[in-house]
């Protein structure tokens, strides 16, 4: 009987019994911070193609390529953001940050000359006779890749946001 009173008297009581809530993904700082970095990144680039070329592209909402580049936001919003929540010296934030290095870097190298040599196969597909077999062809993607400055501001965007972030969610006050 000392057995089964132990064996009770070990067991948490049903309401201390940890639940679950969809709504403790909003309290994940890194999470949030990475999530609205994307957003706010690829709405600039609603607003940028707007100014430069006079005409509204929602597509851009969704579409990659462009200024400011969503992908270095992304990466160094998250990478700051955990940086900020478990330590500029922990392991996490070490993964993040090479994570976030291969992305920008990801962007302006591979998919930046990616998306050049799909320009050139375009204008060789748009230049063949149209009885040739590849005359029909759809068009490659070429807005594919960044520029070093969009990786820049980017990489500046998802700082911001994830240091604000951060202070909102009372990250990084070590006191």
């Amino acid at each position: 009987m000392g057995d089964a009173a132990a064996a009770t008297a070990a067991q948490p009581p049903p309401s201390a019994s940890p639940s679950f809530s969809y709504l403790a993904v909003f309290s994940n700082c890194p999470l949030v911070a990475a999530v609205l970095a994307f957003a706010i990144a690829q709405t600039i680039k609603v607003f940028t193609t707007w100014y430069k070329e006079n005409r509204w592209d929602a597509k851009q909402l969704v579409g990659s390529g462009g200024m400011p580049s969503s992908h270095s936001a992304t990466v160094t919003a998250l990478a700051v953001a955990i940086g900020l929540q478990e330590g500029f010296s922990s392991s996490l934030f070490a993964t993040a940050a090479i994570f976030a290095s291969v992305v920008m870097y990801d962007a302006f190298g591979v998919r930046l000359h990616a998306g050049r040599q799909a320009e050139v196969l375009n204008q060789i597909v748009y230049e063949l006779p149209s009885e040739h077999p590849l005359a029909e062809t759809r068009p490659l993607r070429e807005l594919i890749g960044h520029t070093p400055p969009q990786v820049f501001a980017g990489a500046v965007l998802g700082f911001a946001v994830a240091t604000f972030t951060g202070m909102m969610a009372g990250l990084g006050n070590s006191g």
